[in-house]
């Protein structure tokens, strides 16, 4: 059972939403109660509120060769491999009270994932 309820699911959301919306032309997608976040139709996160039953309130997130291993591999009460997206190195991240997200640390993967998704030009004008 989820040691998470409503009020963390909707803080949980509020939070990366604040963090999404400094990254530009980054577009939600809601569908069956999980967010995806897009850039120029590429998802590069999903806010996952206990997907298929896992009772898990978490971030996957886009993530370079080797970042799942070391998150994972480094505290893995934190992080974990996620489902579908797993194999391709995407790094889930535990949203709900008792994973004690490092919400710096969520941020810089968010804009890890918008950083592999962007074209030059919006990096650059993200960086001036």
């Amino acid at each position: 059972m989820a040691e998470w309820g409503e009020k963390d699911v909707a803080a949980a959301r509020a939070r990366l939403n604040g963090l999404i919306e400094r990254l530009p032309d980054v577009v939600p997608d809601d569908r069956n109660g999980h967010t995806g976040y897009l850039l120029r139709g590429k998802r590069i996160a999903w806010f996952v509120v206990d997907h298929h039953g896992d009772g898990r309130l978490a971030l996957w997130v886009k993530a370079p060769l080797g970042e799942q291993q070391a998150l994972v591999g480094g505290d893995p009460d934190s992080y974990f491999v996620p489902a579908y997206v797993g194999p391709s190195g995407w790094v889930g991240v535990g949203l709900d009270p008792a994973s004690k997200p490092d919400w710096d640390e969520v941020d810089a993967l968010l804009e890890q994932a918008w950083r592999m998704a962007a074209t030059k030009r919006a990096i650059a004008a993200f960086d001036a």
